[in-house]
């Protein structure tokens, strides 16, 4: 037994060490490559989800002195600081400590660094391809979209978005940013989509499907996935004019119907499920369906939440509740809190993220889920919640009745 113990200790100090090394060559690749030749990184992928999401690394010049700012997104909230090379790569050592994926270009070579769940580390290089290639420095540099500005697209013309020759119109500036922060959303998750099948993906109340085309442009035509999206919604002069679009295009894996959330049964199997702006409790139903399907991602942005306005209720909180615009967007507030911790509590890793900014409109939330392998535990969490404001949201019922089934 001694002598077992021995071996693991010896083990153990050999794997430390081994790690100690690795950990020592990442300060070195940070030290030797931010410099002139800094061009980006990325980390991203935290081990612990409520703290730094991901942080951004660019080079700037300020007052004539290179310096590089570390942009964190932390509670939906981006920060930003602007420091030397070495406060730059000491702070990237410690975010490290919790993200399991470093990205870092440099004009010379591309790096890799992956932490696997038990702590190995691996650093990979790769060549650049292409030769002279040169970094941005300036502190106001034009933002870079997924759908690019000066590149033609179709179904952005023909909705009023861009001009023939790619220029943005800019009445319509809001709705191009809207729609390139959406599909930023989708590019975050493109890890959860199989490559292998043709995916399906619904989208509930599709409207003038602005965003529904873009997900198909972006997935199809940009990153070639074989795709097949169903768009669905009540108005049948919008799901024409849709399906004209759509045959013009030759999008012929996207198709738009006409009919209601509640009752669709057109699939057995779904992918991923979109609502955006389902009005009041349609979102729900969506995301039931959603559950149901076992959908690996889901993606809503919820709609003039009225269910629990009506229904809650404290006398603690009476003061704050006499006021009827607080109570109603605190109802809303509960509304979608609630319809991420039911998505949790049936396996996914659900996420509360805005959208667009504040300014354009107060509906700016977005419910970003994906299904993992095991099922949540905050069934009593949930309960307690609903007792305390007295609420019974339409989202809980629907998934105790498919539990029940």
């Amino acid at each position: 037994m001694l002598y077992l113990a021995q071996q693991t200790s010896d083990l153990s100090a050999v794997l430390n060490n081994y790690n100690n090394n690795i950990m020592d060559e990442l300060r070195e690749l940070l030290q030797d490559n931010l410099n002139n030749e800094f061009i980006s990184a990325v980390l991203s992928n935290p081990r612990y989800k409520d703290g730094t999401m991901k942080v951004k690394v660019r080079p700037l010049i300020q007052k004539g002195k290179l310096v590089f700012q570390l942009e964190e997104f932390r509670n939906n909230q981006a920060f930003h600081k602007n420091v030397d090379s070495c406060e730059a790569w000491g702070l990237m050592m410690q975010y490290m400590e919790n993200m399991r994926q470093l990205q870092m270009e440099t004009v010379s070579s591309v790096y890799t660094v992956l932490v696997s769940k038990k702590g190995k580390v691996t650093i990979k290089r790769k060549m650049q391809k292409a030769t002279g290639k040169t970094v941005d420095r300036s502190h106001n540099r034009k933002k870079k979209y997924v759908l690019e500005e000066g590149v033609p697209v179709p179904f952005l013309q023909d909705l009023g978005v861009m001009t023939a020759e790619g220029k943005i119109v800019n009445s319509r500036f809001d709705k191009f940013r809207q729609i390139n922060r959406f599909l930023e959303f989708i590019e975050d998750i493109l890890p959860e989509l199989a490559r292998e099948r043709e995916l399906t993906i619904l989208d509930f109340g599709c409207g003038k499907s602005y965003l529904t085309f873009a997900m198909y442009y972006y997935l199809h035509e940009l990153k070639h996935y074989n795709i097949k999206i169903i768009g669905l919604d009540l108005k049948k002069d919008v799901i024409q004019h849709c399906n004209e679009l759509s045959r013009k295009y030759e999008y012929e894996k996207l198709t738009f119907l006409e009919g209601n959330i509640a009752d669709y049964t057109g699939v057995e199997q779904v992918d991923m499920v979109v609502t955006l702006h389902a009005c009041d409790t349609a979102t729900d139903y969506a995301l039931a369906k959603a559950v149901g399907w076992g959908a690996k991602v889901i993606l809503s942005v919820p709609c003039c939440q009225h269910e629990l306005n009506g229904q809650i209720s404290n006398n603690v909180l009476e003061p704050l509740f006499k006021y009827g615009l607080i109570k109603e967007r605190m109802a809303a507030l509960v509304t979608d809190a609630l319809r991420a911790q039911y998505l949790e509590r049936e396996g996914y890793d659900a996420q509360i993220l805005e959208f667009i900014d504040m300014e354009h409109t107060p509906k700016n939330i977005l419910i970003r889920a994906v299904k993992k392998d095991k099922k949540g535990e905050n069934e009593e969490a949930i309960r307690k919640c609903e007792e305390f404001l007295h609420v019974s949201p339409i989202l809980g019922q629907l998934l105790e009745r498919k539990g029940e089934q």
